[in-house]
């Protein structure tokens, strides 16, 4: 089984069972996907934290059973000895000293996430509390690029890319999308891409730039990374803005009549300094094509030091359409963290007045002294 305890929630947040099996139905589904998910029908169990349908302030303790160790527990276990390139098979051995590369495999495995969608449910959840939302889909599958130029409408995009199992938003991209890995299939190989997750109606000022390893871009993107097979992630189009002169990238500052602070775009994804700006999030996140492939790869035997071809484990010809409520999950996390340094607070009652009190994108909100000042170091 897989087992998970969350602390740091507040006393009074209303928690419903189906938030977090409606998310992990959805980690369960997408087309690509191999035959575990045939097997594993994912629901949680929650034994701590949780009392009449409302969190305690105590740690939250959740179980989910793997069904599949049925299958497993009386059999006798064929050693790997043969690891995959791209995977943890052989970098796990050679940290931890394995004899039997399935110790790292399994250990490795993206069946971890798991917890991490059923926690960032909970994250999401706490997050509605005040108005915050968290949205994901596919805009890349292989070469499959979909068209969401000048889309900024992030909830009817999610819609229309919960519509088909590649969640991809674009229809004519799905279309092509299915074909990638229906050929992908044939060819018994894998396929990657890129999915973007958006948090919306996050306030300014979460995060900080005083300290490299609080900056919340960092915290974002090392979450992402975290997720296996994930290899890179950026804060909006970042590497696309590299090439651009700075009067193509950065976001001009207006006020309207009511003194309010607006930005002609948002190229940074909503982050500057490391700090929000109060504009969506935006993070999109490079999946490679997993390391599992039927038609194997040439690595070497360790048990016999002689070249050998990897061995199919059941696993996914594509994952990425899955990978999104992950991605959704690990934003959750970053920006719950965030929220909850920034409030304070034992419980939601107590929460609530601190975020409306927070500094807001007005005039006001940021007064300035305008006056001459010295350091005053001796």
């Amino acid at each position: 089984m897989l087992t998970t305890i969350l602390e740091g929630l507040p006393a009074g947040l209303p928690f419903d069972m189906e938030d977090i099996n409606r998310d992990l139905a959805r980690r369960q589904k997408g087309y690509g996907s191999g035959g575990r998910m045939q097997i594993e029908k994912d629901k949680v169990r929650v034994t701590g934290g949780v009392m009449n349908g409302l969190t305690t302030g105590g740690p939250i303790s959740l179980i989910v059973e793997n069904r599949d160790f049925k299958n497993w527990k009386e059999r006798d276990i064929t050693p790997i000895t043969t690891p995959r390139p791209g995977h943890a098979d052989l970098t796990g051995a050679q940290k931890y000293g394995y004899r039997e590369l399935r110790l790292s495999l399994e250990r490795a495995s993206a069946r971890e996430t798991t917890m991490r969608v059923a926690v960032g449910a909970i994250c999401k959840r706490f997050l509605a509390e005040f108005g915050i939302q968290i949205v994901g889909y596919v805009s890349q599958i292989g070469d499959v690029i979909a068209d969401l130029e000048g889309s900024v409408d992030y909830l009817q995009l999610y819609e229309q890319a919960e519509t088909n199992d590649v969640r991809c938003p674009d229809p004519q991209a799905a279309e092509a999308m299915h074909a990638a890995i229906r050929q992908v299939k044939i060819d018994k190989d894998t396929l990657g891409g890129v999915f973007e997750v958006i948090a919306l109606n996050v306030p300014p000022g979460l995060g900080t730039h005083v300290h490299f390893d609080r900056k919340l871009d960092a915290r974002l993107i090392g979450a992402m990374v975290s997720i296996q097979a994930m290899k890179g992630a950026e804060i909006g189009h970042a590497f696309a803005n590299a090439g651009k002169p700075g009067s193509q990238v950065h976001d001009d500052i207006e006020v309207d009549a009511n003194g309010n602070l607006t930005r002609r775009s948002n190229r940074a994804g909503g982050l500057e300094g490391g700090i929000t700006t109060g504009e969506p999030i935006v993070v999109r996140v490079a999946m490679k094509p997993i390391a599992t492939m039927l038609r194997g790869a040439d690595s070497v035997n360790l048990a016999t030091g002689e070249p050998d071809r990897t061995v199919y484990e059941r696993s996914d010809f594509c994952a990425l359409p899955r990978a999104v409520p992950v991605g959704e999950s690990m934003m959750a996390y970053v920006l719950a963290d965030a929220l909850l340094e920034k409030l304070g607070g034992d419980s939601i009652e107590e929460m609530k007045p601190r975020f409306k009190s927070l500094r807001g994108n007005n005039v006001a909100d940021v007064p300035m002294d305008n006056v001459e000042w010295r350091f005053g170091y001796e």
